[in-house]
């Protein structure tokens, strides 16, 4: 039932995904990364989403398969279920998800094909771009008039990293995408919902304040030698009622344990 196309080197994942379409002949295309496990039911409830012929694309809610293995993957694994349940649902409830992630990712593809020719020709600093596949082909979507959704019952498991090393690593590809991206998503805001805009903006202005607090709480260690108090209570109250709420809306207790991203957000993150 499959045809298995080799490619005669390693090209990596945009070109592969090219080739793949481009042979392809079905309807709708689902793309699905390597580390990843779909339920058995994920096909059936993205192609339902799918029948609205407005839909260009719908991803799956995605969870840690190696959740158990280390603090790390646990804290990942709630991190995912945030953004998809918080983020990508919120945008989704306006038909505009602004990245369809690619462990679970279905397209129609006649609205692939439409796009390819720019899909591929992405440069970024003058060189073929090499990152951020996922969230660039969702925003030719919205660009190209079609929605974007997201389907909560539609599940799949993907490998995460188990280590701090990898962790950022993976944590520096999504940033210089997601910041690449918001300039070219710019352009269609006007087009949105308000809300669009709002969170747009927010995704990318929080993550510069609380670099600005930061910055500010260890100007005042090193001035005055006292202690910020303001900011870290602050941080800590925002911290706790994320946490809380998420904990409410997941029925699931293990979420508050995510204050301690708090931590590497702050001091590993917002750095990189």
């Amino acid at each position: 039932r499959f045809n298995f196309i080799l490619l005669r080197e390693n090209v990596g994942k945009r070109k592969a995904q090219i080739a793949a379409i481009r042979r392809s002949s079905g309807d709708l295309v689902l793309n699905v990364d390597s580390d990843s496990t779909l339920a058995s039911d994920v096909v059936t409830k993205l192609a339902l989403k799918m029948q609205n012929p407005e839909i260009g694309a719908a991803m799956g809610q995605l969870t840690a398969s190696n959740r158990n293995d280390t603090w790390l993957t646990r804290l990942i694994d709630m991190e995912y279920w945030l953004a998809c349940n918080e983020e990508r649902a919120a945008q989704a409830r306006f038909g505009a998800v602004m990245c369809c992630c690619g462990p679970c990712a279905m397209y129609r593809r006649s609205a692939l094909l439409l796009l390819l020719d720019q899909y591929e020709s992405q440069f970024f600093w003058g060189k073929p771009s090499d990152f951020g596949e996922d969230r660039h082909l969702t925003i030719l979507m919205l660009k190209a008039g079609f929605r974007t959704e997201y389907a909560p019952d539609a599940i799949a498991a993907t490998v995460v990293p188990d280590r701090m090393g990898p962790y950022l690593r993976q944590q520096l590809r999504w940033a210089r995408s997601t910041f690449r991206d918001t300039f070219l998503a710019l352009r269609l805001l006007p087009g949105l919902d308000r809300y669009i805009t709002l969170d747009v903006v927010g995704q990318n202005l929080g993550p510069l304040l609380l670099a600005f607090a930061v910055l500010a709480g260890v100007a005042q260690v090193a001035l005055t030698a006292t202690v910020p108090l303001w900011t870290v209570m602050m941080i800590a109250a925002m911290t706790m009622i994320r946490c809380s709420v998420a904990a409410f809306r997941a029925r699931q207790l293990r979420f508050l344990a995510f204050s301690l991203h708090t931590p590497i957000n702050l001091f590993f993150l917002l750095p990189l």
